[in-house]
Protein backbone atom coordinates (compact mmCIF):
# COMPACT_ATOMS: atom_id res chain seq x y z
CA UNK A 1 0.00 0.00 0.00
CA UNK A 2 2.81 2.37 0.91
CA UNK A 3 4.56 1.73 -2.44
CA UNK A 4 1.36 2.41 -4.35
CA UNK A 5 0.84 5.67 -2.46
CA UNK A 6 4.41 6.80 -3.18
CA UNK A 7 3.99 5.94 -6.85
CA UNK A 8 0.84 8.03 -7.08
CA UNK A 9 2.52 10.96 -5.31
CA UNK A 10 5.50 10.75 -7.69
CA UNK A 11 3.25 10.72 -10.76
CA UNK A 12 1.33 13.75 -9.47
CA UNK A 13 4.56 15.62 -8.71
CA UNK A 14 6.03 14.87 -12.13
CA UNK A 15 2.82 15.96 -13.83
CA UNK A 16 2.72 19.18 -11.80
CA UNK A 17 6.35 19.96 -12.66
CA UNK A 18 5.70 19.31 -16.35
CA UNK A 19 2.66 21.59 -16.35
CA UNK A 20 4.55 24.31 -14.48
CA UNK A 21 7.25 24.19 -17.14
CA UNK A 22 4.64 24.83 -19.83
CA UNK A 23 3.03 27.83 -18.16
CA UNK A 24 3.87 31.41 -19.07
CA UNK A 25 4.51 32.35 -15.46
CA UNK A 26 7.75 30.43 -15.06
CA UNK A 27 10.04 33.42 -15.24
CA UNK A 28 11.45 32.61 -18.67
CA UNK A 29 8.98 34.58 -20.72
CA UNK A 30 10.11 35.89 -24.06
CA UNK A 31 10.62 39.65 -24.41
CA UNK A 32 7.60 41.75 -25.29
CA UNK A 33 7.25 41.91 -29.04
CA UNK A 34 7.30 45.48 -30.26
CA UNK A 35 4.80 46.36 -32.97
CA UNK A 36 6.21 47.27 -36.39
CA UNK A 37 4.93 50.85 -36.45
CA UNK A 38 7.56 53.57 -36.09
CA UNK A 39 6.36 56.96 -34.85
CA UNK A 40 7.97 60.36 -35.20
CA UNK A 41 7.37 62.86 -32.38
CA UNK A 42 4.95 64.66 -34.69
CA UNK A 43 2.97 61.48 -35.35
CA UNK A 44 2.97 60.57 -31.67
CA UNK A 45 1.50 64.01 -30.87
CA UNK A 46 -1.62 63.04 -32.87
CA UNK A 47 -2.38 60.39 -30.22
CA UNK A 48 -3.00 62.66 -27.25
CA UNK A 49 -6.30 61.10 -26.16
CA UNK A 50 -8.36 64.23 -26.74
CA UNK A 51 -11.46 64.44 -28.93
CA UNK A 52 -11.82 60.65 -28.95
CA UNK A 53 -8.34 59.89 -30.29
CA UNK A 54 -6.26 57.06 -28.89
CA UNK A 55 -3.72 57.96 -26.21
CA UNK A 56 -0.10 56.88 -26.75
CA UNK A 57 3.01 57.69 -24.75
CA UNK A 58 6.63 56.88 -25.48
CA UNK A 59 9.15 55.72 -22.89
CA UNK A 60 12.72 54.83 -23.82
CA UNK A 61 11.84 54.54 -27.50
CA UNK A 62 8.82 52.25 -27.00
CA UNK A 63 5.31 53.57 -27.71
CA UNK A 64 2.58 52.37 -25.34
CA UNK A 65 -1.21 52.55 -25.79
CA UNK A 66 -2.71 54.02 -22.60
CA UNK A 67 -6.12 54.60 -24.20
CA UNK A 68 -7.93 51.97 -22.11
CA UNK A 69 -6.12 52.70 -18.86
CA UNK A 70 -8.36 54.05 -16.12
CA UNK A 71 -5.42 56.18 -15.00
CA UNK A 72 -5.34 58.16 -18.29
CA UNK A 73 -8.62 60.10 -18.48
CA UNK A 74 -8.95 61.71 -21.93
CA UNK A 75 -5.22 61.22 -22.40
CA UNK A 76 -4.29 63.00 -19.18
CA UNK A 77 -2.56 61.56 -16.12
CA UNK A 78 -1.29 63.53 -13.11
CA UNK A 79 -0.82 66.70 -15.14
CA UNK A 80 0.79 65.01 -18.14
CA UNK A 81 -0.84 64.59 -21.54
CA UNK A 82 -0.46 61.60 -23.84
CA UNK A 83 1.04 62.11 -27.28
CA UNK A 84 4.52 62.76 -25.93
CA UNK A 85 7.79 61.12 -25.02
CA UNK A 86 7.44 60.88 -21.25
CA UNK A 87 10.65 58.93 -20.60
CA UNK A 88 12.12 61.35 -18.09
CA UNK A 89 8.81 62.01 -16.35
CA UNK A 90 8.06 58.32 -15.84
CA UNK A 91 11.59 57.38 -14.84
CA UNK A 92 12.43 60.41 -12.69
CA UNK A 93 9.13 61.87 -11.41
CA UNK A 94 6.59 59.06 -11.36
CA UNK A 95 6.31 57.12 -8.09
CA UNK A 96 5.73 53.85 -9.96
CA UNK A 97 8.51 54.24 -12.52
CA UNK A 98 8.63 51.95 -15.54
CA UNK A 99 7.28 48.89 -13.70
CA UNK A 100 3.68 49.74 -14.58
CA UNK A 101 4.50 49.68 -18.30
CA UNK A 102 4.62 45.88 -18.30
CA UNK A 103 0.81 45.93 -18.24
CA UNK A 104 0.40 48.44 -21.09
CA UNK A 105 0.08 47.31 -24.74
CA UNK A 106 3.00 48.21 -27.03
CA UNK A 107 2.02 49.74 -30.37
CA UNK A 108 5.39 50.63 -31.85
CA UNK A 109 8.66 52.46 -31.43
CA UNK A 110 9.68 56.09 -31.43
CA UNK A 111 12.00 57.20 -34.18
CA UNK A 112 15.37 58.36 -32.84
Amino acid sequence: MKKKYLSIVMVVLIAAMALAGCSSGNGSEEPVEVADRVFTLEELAEFDGTDGTDAYVAVDGVVYDVTDSDMWDAGGHNGYQAGQDLSEEIKEVSPHGVAVLERIPVVGTLEE
